[in-house]
């Protein structure tokens, strides 16, 4: 996927793409699982190299402490690190699932994208 990244409204391996973000949701059993998919899913799609929480535990202290969903909006609740995140749904009741997020690297105005900067200046 690193090499050749989904065209706009393909499914690829249960995920959606536009172009430029592919979304997928992983739910195993238990948070832990859900976190080992996709980690394997990470390394099977070339993004090996990109640094992330070591386990579940860990990625749970980059949950937002929040129920006001109104912070959500402007705020990623998960981990982030370009070209991924790795985030909690906003429903909290859910507390097995995680959406991982992968953006297009190739994209000319990525990192503005990535971090949101075109949204907060428009």
């Amino acid at each position: 996927m690193r090499e050749a990244f989904p065209s706009t409204g393909s499914a690829y391996h249960g995920g959606d793409s536009d172009g430029y973000e592919y979304r997928s949701v992983f739910a195993g059993s238990k948070l832990e699982q859900s976190y080992e998919m996709i980690c394997q899913f990470l390394e099977e799609e070339g993004y090996g190299d990109i640094p992330r929480p070591k386990d579940a535990k860990e990625l749970q202290l980059f949950r937002l402490p929040t129920r006001n969903k109104q912070i959500l909006l402007f705020e990623d609740n998960g981990y982030v690190h370009n070209p991924i995140k790795i985030l909690f749904p906003v429903d909290g009741r859910k507390k097995k699932t995680l959406i991982l997020c992968i953006y297009n690297e190739a994209d000319p105005e990525h990192l503005l994208k990535f971090h949101r900067v075109l949204e907060r200046n428009r």
